[in-house]
């Protein structure tokens, strides 16, 4: 038996929800419900670099999935998604955003659920998304979701790091801090190779080692490089049943997801369950179906 092509499923009716985090910034997301009336919903986090779920293959795939589970599921994009828009009276998207404003995008989309009388809520995130849900976690461990899957989270400033070389990336943590001094912030990064458009206050908050976004120092661990004070110190935290999910073949893992994999579990608390997907990219390409599968049932526990 073979996936069956795109054409051939049945595509979820959703409703588009419009809300406000909890600053007042305008945000929309999809409102995927089960016939049946559930208590349970997933919250869906995206990634980095200009994403959004109105746009993602990868959004009707696991609503499908979630609503035969009787889960709801509510992907939403937040101040990040796409490279430049509006956040309220400031520019948003990739290029401006802060990792730290997802505190008040999460806490908006909880209280959306909450009134429509969801109580078993789920954060998931995938990449960034998963990055996110840990720096939540971390101001606001006292939150109304109960638990936390975190999708092949990535380590960005490590990335940077081994691409540039120390020098280079040292040189562009000082300009990015007197940008930001200087009240300059704002204005734009020369292009960096494998980068999307950076603002000089976004790229500072993707590179600062200890920074909120700085959350899977993988590379720091398997070389050695001293970058941050306390590595991991947003994992640590968590509290929450937590369920981390990798592919093997993830291309943001160094080349080596065994021993991120291995580093990761020594950083977790006690609630944790870590799996990893094989012959799977950090998209999960191919692969969603199963993904939700997996998530579906974990929730369901």
């Amino acid at each position: 038996m073979g996936r069956r092509p795109a054409a051939d499923r049945t595509e979820p009716a959703c409703r588009l929800v419009r809300f406000e985090a909890a600053d007042g910034v305008a945000l929309a997301g999809l409102l995927f419900e089960p016939r049946r009336k559930s208590k349970r919903a997933i919250i869906w986090l995206h990634g980095g670099g200009g994403a959004s779920v109105f746009e993602s293959r990868r959004t009707n795939l696991l609503a499908s999935v979630f609503i035969a589970h009787g889960i709801a599921f509510f992907p939403f994009n937040n101040r990040g998604s796409g490279i430049v828009r509006r956040a309220g009276d400031d520019l948003g998207g990739s290029a401006f955003e802060r990792i730290r404003d997802c505190v008040a995008d999460i806490d908006g989309a909880i209280r959306e659920l909450w009134r429509r009388g969801y109580r078993g809520i789920t954060l998931a995130g995938h990449s960034t998304g998963a990055n996110k849900i840990a720096v939540y976690d971390h101001y606001k461990p006292r939150n109304r979701a109960k638990r936390y899957v975190l999708l092949a989270g990535g380590d960005d400033t490590g990335i940077l790091y081994a691409q540039l070389g120390a020098r280079k990336f040292n040189a562009l943590l000082t300009k990015a801090k007197s940008m930001i001094k200087s009240r300059r912030g704002e204005e734009i990064v020369p292009p960096i190779p494998g980068q999307t458009m950076l603002s000089w206050r976004a790229l500072y908050d993707v590179a600062n080692p200890d920074g909120d976004y700085n959350v899977f120092p993988f590379f720091e661990a398997m070389t050695g490089t001293k970058l941050s004070r306390r590595p991991f110190r947003s994992i640590r935290g968590i509290r929450k049943p937590s369920l981390y999910i990798y592919g093997d073949r993830d291309e943001y893992c160094f080349d080596d997801v065994p021993r991120c994999v291995s580093i990761l579990a020594q950083n977790v608390g006690d609630r944790a369950e870590i799996v990893v997907m094989h012959d799977a990219d950090h998209g999960f390409s191919g692969r969603e179906e199963e993904i939700g599968a997996i998530v579906a049932s974990w929730v369901e526990r």
